[in-house]
Protein backbone atom coordinates (compact mmCIF):
# COMPACT_ATOMS: atom_id res chain seq x y z
CA UNK A 1 0.00 0.00 0.00
CA UNK A 2 1.11 3.73 -1.03
CA UNK A 3 2.39 5.50 1.93
CA UNK A 4 1.36 9.28 2.20
CA UNK A 5 3.61 10.89 4.08
CA UNK A 6 2.63 14.32 5.94
CA UNK A 7 6.07 16.41 5.83
CA UNK A 8 6.17 20.02 7.19
CA UNK A 9 9.81 20.12 6.89
CA UNK A 10 10.56 20.27 10.45
CA UNK A 11 13.65 17.46 11.50
CA UNK A 12 10.85 14.78 12.39
CA UNK A 13 8.64 14.48 9.19
CA UNK A 14 12.55 15.09 7.18
CA UNK A 15 13.76 12.07 9.21
CA UNK A 16 10.83 9.93 8.75
CA UNK A 17 11.20 11.39 4.67
CA UNK A 18 14.73 10.23 4.65
CA UNK A 19 13.96 6.69 6.42
CA UNK A 20 10.78 5.76 4.18
CA UNK A 21 12.16 7.33 1.04
CA UNK A 22 12.87 4.02 -0.80
CA UNK A 23 9.43 2.60 -0.35
CA UNK A 24 8.61 5.32 -2.94
CA UNK A 25 6.10 7.32 -0.54
CA UNK A 26 3.75 10.34 -1.99
CA UNK A 27 5.22 13.46 -0.22
CA UNK A 28 2.39 15.53 1.31
CA UNK A 29 2.92 19.09 2.58
CA UNK A 30 -0.03 20.93 3.66
CA UNK A 31 0.94 24.88 3.40
CA UNK A 32 -1.56 26.06 6.39
CA UNK A 33 -1.30 30.30 5.43
CA UNK A 34 -0.73 30.51 9.21
CA UNK A 35 2.90 32.21 8.90
CA UNK A 36 3.31 35.10 6.26
CA UNK A 37 6.42 33.05 5.16
CA UNK A 38 4.93 29.70 5.21
CA UNK A 39 5.19 29.29 1.58
CA UNK A 40 9.11 29.02 1.83
CA UNK A 41 8.24 25.55 3.93
CA UNK A 42 6.40 23.94 1.02
CA UNK A 43 8.96 25.13 -1.58
CA UNK A 44 11.89 23.37 0.96
CA UNK A 45 9.69 19.99 1.11
CA UNK A 46 8.96 20.31 -2.49
CA UNK A 47 12.37 20.47 -3.66
CA UNK A 48 13.41 17.54 -1.26
CA UNK A 49 11.04 15.38 -2.79
CA UNK A 50 12.55 16.14 -6.18
CA UNK A 51 15.94 15.85 -4.72
CA UNK A 52 14.83 12.17 -3.53
CA UNK A 53 12.90 11.57 -7.24
CA UNK A 54 9.31 11.10 -5.61
CA UNK A 55 5.61 12.64 -6.40
CA UNK A 56 4.96 15.74 -4.83
CA UNK A 57 1.61 17.00 -3.33
CA UNK A 58 0.41 20.54 -1.68
CA UNK A 59 -2.03 22.27 -1.02
CA UNK A 60 -2.11 25.93 0.21
CA UNK A 61 -4.33 27.19 2.45
CA UNK A 62 -5.44 31.22 3.60
CA UNK A 63 -6.51 29.98 7.07
CA UNK A 64 -4.65 33.16 8.88
CA UNK A 65 -2.16 34.30 12.20
CA UNK A 66 -5.93 33.83 14.09
CA UNK A 67 -6.50 30.24 13.26
CA UNK A 68 -6.83 27.43 16.43
CA UNK A 69 -4.70 24.66 16.49
CA UNK A 70 -7.68 22.16 16.42
CA UNK A 71 -8.81 24.15 12.97
CA UNK A 72 -5.21 23.88 11.46
CA UNK A 73 -5.08 20.06 12.80
CA UNK A 74 -8.29 19.35 11.15
CA UNK A 75 -7.90 20.62 7.38
CA UNK A 76 -4.70 19.24 7.62
CA UNK A 77 -6.22 15.76 8.13
CA UNK A 78 -8.92 16.24 5.39
CA UNK A 79 -6.16 16.76 2.97
CA UNK A 80 -3.99 13.96 3.66
CA UNK A 81 -7.09 11.63 3.93
CA UNK A 82 -8.11 13.04 0.71
CA UNK A 83 -4.69 11.57 -0.89
CA UNK A 84 -4.94 8.83 1.00
CA UNK A 85 -8.36 8.02 -0.98
CA UNK A 86 -6.81 9.11 -4.38
CA UNK A 87 -3.90 7.01 -4.10
CA UNK A 88 -4.97 3.77 -1.79
CA UNK A 89 -2.73 4.56 0.84
CA UNK A 90 -2.20 5.05 4.01
CA UNK A 91 -1.58 8.47 6.20
CA UNK A 92 2.23 8.24 8.07
CA UNK A 93 3.01 11.34 10.23
CA UNK A 94 6.27 12.02 12.14
CA UNK A 95 5.03 11.72 15.63
CA UNK A 96 7.62 10.43 18.48
CA UNK A 97 7.69 9.63 21.65
CA UNK A 98 8.00 12.93 23.24
CA UNK A 99 5.29 13.91 21.22
CA UNK A 100 3.06 10.78 23.22
CA UNK A 101 4.27 12.23 26.73
CA UNK A 102 3.54 15.92 25.76
CA UNK A 103 0.02 14.50 25.05
CA UNK A 104 -1.01 12.55 27.94
CA UNK A 105 0.46 15.14 29.96
CA UNK A 106 -2.05 17.75 28.49
CA UNK A 107 -5.08 15.69 28.46
CA UNK A 108 -4.27 15.06 32.22
CA UNK A 109 -4.09 18.38 33.22
CA UNK A 110 -7.65 18.77 31.00
CA UNK A 111 -9.14 16.28 33.22
CA UNK A 112 -8.70 13.40 31.00
CA UNK A 113 -10.84 10.38 31.03
CA UNK A 114 -9.69 6.72 29.82
CA UNK A 115 -9.26 7.84 26.44
CA UNK A 116 -6.60 10.57 27.10
CA UNK A 117 -3.78 8.16 28.07
CA UNK A 118 -4.12 6.94 24.42
CA UNK A 119 -3.59 9.80 22.07
CA UNK A 120 -3.08 9.70 18.18
CA UNK A 121 -4.78 6.54 18.83
CA UNK A 122 -5.68 5.47 15.79
CA UNK A 123 -6.34 2.85 13.35
CA UNK A 124 -5.90 5.03 9.71
CA UNK A 125 -2.64 6.56 10.26
CA UNK A 126 0.32 5.16 10.79
CA UNK A 127 3.28 6.66 13.02
CA UNK A 128 6.82 4.94 12.11
CA UNK A 129 8.94 7.37 14.71
CA UNK A 130 6.33 6.20 17.84
CA UNK A 131 9.50 4.42 20.07
CA UNK A 132 12.09 7.24 18.48
CA UNK A 133 12.71 10.01 21.55
CA UNK A 134 13.35 13.42 20.33
CA UNK A 135 17.11 13.30 21.41
CA UNK A 136 17.25 9.97 18.27
CA UNK A 137 15.79 11.57 15.95
CA UNK A 138 18.22 15.15 16.03
CA UNK A 139 20.82 12.08 16.38
CA UNK A 140 20.15 10.51 12.90
CA UNK A 141 19.80 14.06 11.52
CA UNK A 142 23.30 14.17 11.94
CA UNK A 143 24.86 11.41 11.44
CA UNK A 144 22.57 12.02 7.74
CA UNK A 145 23.10 15.51 7.34
CA UNK A 146 19.38 16.47 6.53
CA UNK A 147 18.43 19.97 6.23
CA UNK A 148 15.32 21.07 7.58
CA UNK A 149 12.78 24.05 8.58
CA UNK A 150 12.61 25.77 12.14
CA UNK A 151 9.08 26.01 13.02
CA UNK A 152 8.65 29.43 14.42
CA UNK A 153 5.63 28.62 16.87
CA UNK A 154 7.63 25.47 18.53
CA UNK A 155 9.32 28.27 20.36
CA UNK A 156 6.50 30.70 21.30
CA UNK A 157 5.35 30.51 24.93
CA UNK A 158 1.62 31.18 24.06
CA UNK A 159 0.70 27.48 23.36
CA UNK A 160 0.01 25.21 26.06
CA UNK A 161 2.24 22.01 24.34
CA UNK A 162 5.05 23.87 24.30
CA UNK A 163 4.60 24.95 27.68
CA UNK A 164 4.57 20.97 28.82
CA UNK A 165 7.00 20.17 26.62
CA UNK A 166 9.51 22.65 28.33
CA UNK A 167 8.78 21.02 31.63
CA UNK A 168 9.11 17.21 30.18
CA UNK A 169 13.00 18.11 29.39
CA UNK A 170 13.53 17.52 32.95
CA UNK A 171 11.27 14.73 33.77
CA UNK A 172 13.66 11.87 35.12
CA UNK A 173 14.24 9.26 32.15
CA UNK A 174 12.92 6.11 33.92
CA UNK A 175 9.77 8.55 34.52
CA UNK A 176 9.27 8.65 30.78
CA UNK A 177 9.43 4.73 30.31
CA UNK A 178 6.89 4.39 32.82
CA UNK A 179 4.54 6.77 31.12
CA UNK A 180 5.85 5.81 27.75
CA UNK A 181 4.53 1.69 28.70
CA UNK A 182 1.51 3.08 30.22
CA UNK A 183 0.61 4.60 27.04
CA UNK A 184 1.53 1.12 25.06
CA UNK A 185 -0.75 -0.66 27.64
CA UNK A 186 -3.78 1.58 27.34
CA UNK A 187 -3.82 0.91 23.85
CA UNK A 188 -3.45 -2.50 23.98
CA UNK A 189 -6.75 -2.42 26.29
CA UNK A 190 -8.40 0.49 23.93
CA UNK A 191 -8.03 -2.11 21.00
CA UNK A 192 -9.72 -4.61 23.36
CA UNK A 193 -12.72 -2.35 23.93
CA UNK A 194 -13.11 -1.18 20.29
CA UNK A 195 -13.56 -5.04 19.84
CA UNK A 196 -16.29 -5.53 22.08
CA UNK A 197 -17.75 -1.97 21.19
CA UNK A 198 -17.98 -3.54 17.38
CA UNK A 199 -19.33 -6.65 18.31
CA UNK A 200 -21.46 -4.73 20.49
CA UNK A 201 -22.94 -2.34 17.32
CA UNK A 202 -23.13 -5.28 15.20
CA UNK A 203 -25.21 -7.06 16.91
CA UNK A 204 -27.91 -4.35 16.62
CA UNK A 205 -30.98 -3.33 19.27
CA UNK A 206 -28.37 -0.43 20.20
CA UNK A 207 -31.24 1.54 21.68
CA UNK A 208 -32.36 -1.30 23.57
CA UNK A 209 -28.29 -2.19 24.59
CA UNK A 210 -28.35 1.48 25.71
CA UNK A 211 -31.20 1.89 28.49
CA UNK A 212 -30.93 -1.22 29.38
CA UNK A 213 -27.05 -0.71 30.04
CA UNK A 214 -26.93 -0.28 34.07
CA UNK A 215 -23.55 1.47 34.21
CA UNK A 216 -23.87 5.00 32.46
CA UNK A 217 -20.46 5.19 31.57
CA UNK A 218 -20.66 1.76 29.35
CA UNK A 219 -24.00 3.08 27.72
CA UNK A 220 -22.12 6.77 26.81
CA UNK A 221 -18.96 4.66 25.36
CA UNK A 222 -21.41 2.66 23.35
CA UNK A 223 -23.27 5.74 22.49
CA UNK A 224 -19.58 6.87 21.71
CA UNK A 225 -18.61 4.30 19.58
CA UNK A 226 -21.81 4.16 17.31
CA UNK A 227 -21.45 8.36 16.72
CA UNK A 228 -17.88 7.92 15.86
CA UNK A 229 -17.85 5.28 13.38
CA UNK A 230 -20.62 8.09 11.69
CA UNK A 231 -17.84 10.77 11.57
CA UNK A 232 -18.95 12.11 15.12
CA UNK A 233 -16.92 13.03 18.20
CA UNK A 234 -18.95 14.16 20.86
CA UNK A 235 -17.80 16.61 24.06
CA UNK A 236 -18.37 14.81 27.12
CA UNK A 237 -21.67 17.60 28.11
CA UNK A 238 -22.82 16.42 24.47
CA UNK A 239 -22.71 12.91 24.81
CA UNK A 240 -24.41 12.68 28.26
CA UNK A 241 -27.33 15.21 26.39
CA UNK A 242 -27.16 12.73 23.53
CA UNK A 243 -27.82 9.51 25.61
CA UNK A 244 -30.44 11.15 27.77
CA UNK A 245 -32.16 12.01 23.97
CA UNK A 246 -32.11 8.08 23.36
CA UNK A 247 -33.75 6.83 26.46
CA UNK A 248 -36.49 9.46 26.76
CA UNK A 249 -37.53 11.28 23.28
CA UNK A 250 -40.99 9.72 22.04
CA UNK A 251 -40.39 7.83 18.87
CA UNK A 252 -39.58 10.03 15.22
CA UNK A 253 -37.84 12.77 17.63
CA UNK A 254 -34.75 14.10 16.49
CA UNK A 255 -31.40 15.48 18.65
CA UNK A 256 -29.23 17.72 16.79
CA UNK A 257 -25.65 16.43 16.00
CA UNK A 258 -24.76 20.35 14.73
CA UNK A 259 -24.04 21.06 10.95
CA UNK A 260 -27.86 20.05 9.75
CA UNK A 261 -27.46 16.04 11.23
CA UNK A 262 -29.77 14.58 13.34
CA UNK A 263 -30.06 11.61 15.50
CA UNK A 264 -33.89 10.29 15.27
CA UNK A 265 -34.54 8.35 18.17
CA UNK A 266 -37.12 5.04 16.95
CA UNK A 267 -39.37 2.93 19.40
CA UNK A 268 -36.32 -0.03 19.46
CA UNK A 269 -33.66 1.81 17.79
CA UNK A 270 -31.67 5.27 16.39
CA UNK A 271 -29.84 6.22 13.17
CA UNK A 272 -28.06 8.91 12.41
CA UNK A 273 -29.51 11.29 9.14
Amino acid sequence: MKKILAVSGGIDSVVMLHLLKDEAPIVAHFDHGIRPNSHEDAEFVEKLASEYGLEFEVKYANLGASCSEATARAARYDFLRDLAQKYDGRICVAHHADDVLESVAINILRGTGWRGLTPMYSSEIERPLLDWQKSDIYRYATEHNLSFRQDQTNTEDDYLRNRVREKLRFLPKENKAKLLKLFKSQCALRDECERLLSEIAEAGQLKAVITSEPDERVAMEILRHMLEKNGFSLTRPQLERCLDAVKTYAPGKRFSLGVNRFLEVGKYSFRVI
